[in-house]
């Protein structure tokens, strides 16, 4: 495949024929290392914590409130002023602008006032000389609070089903339905076979290695500058701008790398910014804001645990006929992400198959806990969840293998999602063929149900799910993107775009785009911070955008520069403009190859502007948010995993033997990057559904804030015959060099590990039955469903 073949200009289109001649493809689609790599192994890589200290910065640290519902009737500010190194104390009553923080709806105060809704909600901010001393000064407010518990008059609600049944929600219900015979309640009525019931998901924590942190610094007149771990600068510009209340402009917001994000990052790290920033400007010293990790579980959200009534009717075949189902969400205390998410959450409800007629509720309950928010998948993962379990549990009503369910129920050609976008990319079958076979399933099935027979304690399962998912933001506006790309004069060039870096890889495929755009050699391009006075209005980093969005933007920027360089080349040397080379660092014009810092040099004695900013907008997207029509995604990606774990039924541990993944990520940037987005995303994605646990007791205290308590995945976790491959596709959507989003939808293929688990247990009882397991699945869940499948009843879940 030639480069040409796999590059678009800015605006969507194929490259006509006489465009450009054909360019040797040196960096794009190669397995390089990430841009950071070497910094990263050495410990050079700086992130916000690694910033030199100005003279005089300070240090927060944030008081939280220990009730989960109460009013504030007091606070000894005095006291805590009066702590060791303490140099000042905010309240809500500090701030110079609007106490919000929400990044939709302004429902989410910085620091509370006048009430308290969750254990951890910040209520004050201490300053003092040292983290140690702001953070001891910090930890007095349960004495130094004064709070009226409101549990009398109405307890704290931290069950989403239970703020459903008060009516209680952040925002107003939504649905999505689709009648192509009658509708849902017709159809269910018809169907020969029809199962009813409820069962649940737990939510995530984050998890990220760095902490959040925001370092602010007092600028002139007025200025604030912040250097903060955020995966959407220009939302930090925004909110900081708005709780100072000042422009935009005033306000400078950078970030040059993440130590991870999965979305934590996206709108909750606003509160940390705005405190920094509000502390600045009120005591003009620099601020630094570095979380502990107990107080980031405590204060921050984190993935939404989901609940779910459904009524499925199906054929003999298994075939989906009619799907009622209402999806209940646990919010939190504000609205924060949860419209968009739970959005996401009913367009993916379908996953990989044809539903014809549905009827999809969605309700976004209001609980006395931690505001969840955006995480990998965003909503994505716990849409498509319900469907996957459906399934199972279809197959095992029918006592065939799921497998065979899953197959009867794939989309086909010209068939159309819920929210009617076609699906006219669908490699799904083929990748199910090249899968199944590679990963020998129907073989190692018979294989599982041989050790299953002979072996009492020990039990095996097999499991095999696919995804569909959706690549673009929900909301049509924030899929945008702009770059700026600056040549020397000696030849070297330097990218600034919109997207963050929190590990990914993003500026490498980046970088990587604007190389093979210029036809250098990748060393000789560099990445730059990403800051809102170089790039404004950016998107965040979410959605699996970031490539095909800023990649696309630095390209247009690149081939600006390029046509002006080839325009200059051709003016000096002679020849068309259009027939001059760009490949291996040097230039060819009129038959002559000259290096790429020559053609530079000249353009720039030649007064050729060598620099340029690119942009990019989606083209295609369309939705009806009341109606919940349209189509809101560019495009699909797909896949499919293998599972087989084997579980000791005494103590409930389960084990993932191994894992065969197949998925299409198009035509890739750089196979190595998108071999380590499908690896971590699915590890992620079984730690979500196996061992990731939150609790919280009975008055709204997070009993799992800690590594001790909060188990996420380790090495040990992984399996040791862990085999990913690379569907071979190319996209139909004119996406950057045709390649596909790969972050989030890889993250789904872990339901095939839950499911595996659910099989498993099925073999203890003597029907096959289909054991009632709880999500996720702890050795404790695996237990209680072992016990109820001996005892023959469902279990409790």
């Amino acid at each position: 495949m030639t480069a040409r073949d796999r590059t678009v200009p800015h605006d969507g289109a194929p490259l006509p024929d006489s465009a450009a001649p054909e360019r040797v493809a040196a960096e794009v689609g190669r397995a390089c290392a990430h841009e950071s790599a070497p910094l990263h192994v050495s410990g050079e890589a700086t992130y916000v914590d690694d910033l030199p200290e100005l003279a005089g910065t300070l240090h927060a640290a944030l008081g939280w409130s220990p009730l989960a519902r109460g009013r504030i009737r007091g606070f000894a500010r005095e006291r805590v002023a009066a702590s060791d190194g303490v140099v000042a104390v905010l309240t809500a009553q500090d701030l110079p602008g609007v106490n919000d923080c929400g990044p939709a709806v302004h429902d989410d105060p910085v620091l509370a006032d006048g009430e308290v809704r969750y254990v951890g909600q910040p209520v004050f901010a201490v300053l003092a000389h040292t983290r140690a001393q702001a953070r001891r000064a910090a930890a007095l407010a349960a004495e130094v609070l004064d709070l009226e518990p409101l549990a009398a008059t109405l307890p704290a609600t931290l069950a989403a089903r239970d703020a459903a049944a008060l009516g209680s929600f952040v925002l107003p219900p939504m649905r999505l339905a689709r009648a192509t015979d009658g509708g849902a309640d017709a159809a269910l009525a018809r169907a020969p076979h029809r199962l009813r019931g409820s069962f649940a998901v737990g939510g995530q924590e984050h998890f990220y290695l760095e902490g959040q942190f925001s370092y602010a610094v007092p600028l002139e007149d007025g200025g604030m500058r912040v250097y903060c771990s955020t995966q959407h600068p220009s939302e930090m510009q925004h909110a900081v701008a708005g709780v100072l209340g000042v422009a935009s402009h005033r306000v400078q917001v950078e970030c040059r790398r993440m130590g991870g994000g999965f979305g934590g990052k996206e709108s909750q790290s606003a509160l940390f910014a705005c405190v920094a920033a509000v502390a600045a400007q009120r005591l003009r010293r620099p601020v630094k804001l570095r979380v502990d990790r107990d107080d980031d579980f405590m204060v921050t959200g984190r993935r939404h645990a989901f609940d779910y009534d459904y009524d499925v009717g199906f054929d003999a075949q298994g075939r989906v006929l009619g799907l009622a189902a209402t999806l209940i969400s646990r919010c939190g205390h504000s609205a924060d992400l949860s419209g968009p998410v739970m959005s996401r959450a009913l367009c993916h409800v379908d996953n990989a198959y044809w539903l014809p007629d549905v009827d999809l509720r969605g309700l976004m309950a209001r609980t006395n806990t931690q505001s969840d928010t955006a995480f990998r998948g965003f909503g994505g993962p716990q849409g498509a969840f319900l469907t996957e379990c459906l399934l199972d549990k279809i197959a095992r009503r029918l006592r065939v293998d799921p497998l065979e369910v899953r197959l009867a129920n794939l989309y086909r050609e010209g068939q159309s999602t819920p929210y009617g976008q076609p699906v006219v990319d669908n490699v799904l079958p083929a990748l199910f063929d090249q899968l199944v076979a590679s990963s020998a399933y129907r073989e190692r099935r018979a294989a599982v149900r041989a050790f299953n027979a002979q072996s009492p304690v020990l039990k095996r399962g097999l499991a095999l799910t696919p995804v569909k998912f959706g690549i673009s933001f929900n909301l049509k506006h924030l899929n945008q993107a702009g770059a700026l790309v600056h040549i020397y004069a000696d030849g070297s060039i330097l990218v600034n775009h919109g997207g963050t870096e929190m590990g990914q890889g993003l500026h490498t495929k980046v970088l990587q785009v604007v190389a093979d755009e210029l036809g250098v050699d990748a060393a000789r391009v560099r990445i730059t911070a990403t800051d809102t006075h170089k790039v404004a209005n950016t998107s965040a980093t979410a959605a699996s955008s970031g490539s095909d969005l800023n990649g696309m933007a630095a390209a247009d920027a690149a081939r600006k520069l390029r046509e002006r360089l080839a325009a200059c080349a051709a003016a000096h040397f002679g020849g068309d403009a259009a027939a001059v080379r760009f490949e291996r660092d040097c230039v060819l014009v009129a038959g002559q190859s000259h290096p790429f810092p020559a053609i530079v040099r000249l353009a720039y004695e030649a007064r050729v502007q060598l620099w340029a900013d690119g942009f990019y907008a989606t083209p295609g997207l369309s939705w009806d948010r009341a109606a919940m029509q349209g189509n809101p995604f560019y495009y699909f990606a797909y896949g499919a995993a293998v599972s087989e774990v084997v579980i000791d039924t005494l103590t409930g541990e389960s084990r993932l033997l191994r894992a065969d993944i197949l998925h299409d990520v198009g035509a890739s940037l750089n196979p190595a990057v998108d071999l380590g987005q499908i690896e971590g995303a699915f590890v992620q994605g079984m730690g979500w559904l196996t061992s990731e646990e939150l609790v919280w007791d009975r008055e709204g205290r997070l009993l799992t804030h800690a590594p001790s308590t909060y188990k996420i995945p380790t090495a040990n976790d992984c399996p040791v015959d862990l085999r990913v491959g690379l569907f071979a596709n190319r996209n139909t959507a004119a996406t950057i060099h045709r390649s596909k989003a790969v972050g989030e939808p890889p993250f789904l293929l872990a339901f095939s590990v839950w499911l595996a688990i659910k099989d498993a247990i099925a073999a203890v009882g003597s029907d096959g039955g289909d054991p009632d397991l709880a999500a996720p699945a702890t050795p404790e869940a695996v237990l209680r469903a072992v016990g109820a499948a001996e005892s023959g009843g469902p279990g409790p879940g």
